[in-house]
């Protein structure tokens, strides 16, 4: 049978951009589109360079798990929630094999429809829900620039007492990126408000489920960028990191 190493290439890189797509859908995170691509094109790259003479045995199973690592570290990441996400991308693609092989090899629309079909479902399916639980966070202050991954947490009704506006809170790690406030600062915020070390810097009060309550320091930003949006927001600073390790830097609430 004639294979065209173009053809191969291009089915390929779509078909595996088009899981990495749904991938990320279903596992709840943000698209880093520079590494999807970059990581749909490894994959394009590998299945050329399989058919073409001399390296058939890159289609191996080794070869192939190989590939599949390499195509996860470079889409999501090398820390727990690739673990996660690398799971749901080789259950997509076991789905998919399963599906190509009730049509013919050689019907690639049929191929690339049921790709999109899956990409399609999880976008649909998981559109308002999962799809939505992180979302990529940029915060900018006097040159600072941080790029956090935060959960909307429904649960967090945090909440500014001057203005009654919701509140992001991120971690003492990207409050000193930031700012340049200290973890000690941070966990003695009343200590800390009366020396001023920043302009607009305030106490938040806040109540948490078994741990009481007390003041968070938070300051205004002008320049919040939340998903697509970009903001002015009140931002808070816990005194340590928050939950889910690496996967969460920041938490929003139910109206940002």
């Amino acid at each position: 049978m004639e294979v065209y190493l173009d053809l191969v290439v291009i089915l390929n890189f779509l078909v595996d951009l088009l899981l990495l797509l749904g991938t990320n859908r279903l596992a709840g995170f943000p698209t880093d589109w520079k590494r999807t691509l970059a990581a749909a094109a490894l994959g394009s790259i590998y299945s050329g360079a399989c058919v073409l003479p001399g390296f058939r045995f890159l289609g191996n199973l080794l070869w192939r798990a190989v590939s599949f690592l390499g195509m996860a570290v470079l889409a999501f990441g090398w820390n727990r929630s690739a673990v996660k996400r690398g799971g749901v991308f080789l259950l997509l693609a076991l789905a998919l094999g399963g599906i190509a092989e009730g049509f013919d090899r050689a019907n690639i629309p049929a191929l690339l429809l049921a790709a999109g079909g899956m990409w399609l479902l999880c976008r649909v399916a998981f559109g308002d829900g999962i799809g939505q639980e992180y979302v990529p966070i940029t915060l900018t202050y006097e040159g600072n620039r941080v790029e956090l991954t935060a959960l909307r947490d429904s649960g967090n009704t945090l909440r500014d007492p001057i203005t009654g506006e919701q509140v992001l809170v991120i971690g003492s790690d990207a409050a000193r990126r930031l700012t340049g406030l200290t973890e000690a600062q941070l966990r003695s915020p009343l200590e800390t408000l009366t020396l001023r070390p920043l302009l607009g810097l305030r106490l938040i009060p806040y109540c948490a489920v078994g741990q009481g309550g007390g003041f968070l320091l938070g300051m205004r930003f002008s320049d919040v960028k939340i998903g697509p949006k970009t903001q002015s927001a009140v931002v808070a600073f816990a005194a340590e990191g928050l939950g889910r390790g690496e996967m969460v830097q920041a938490l929003t609430g139910g109206a940002l």
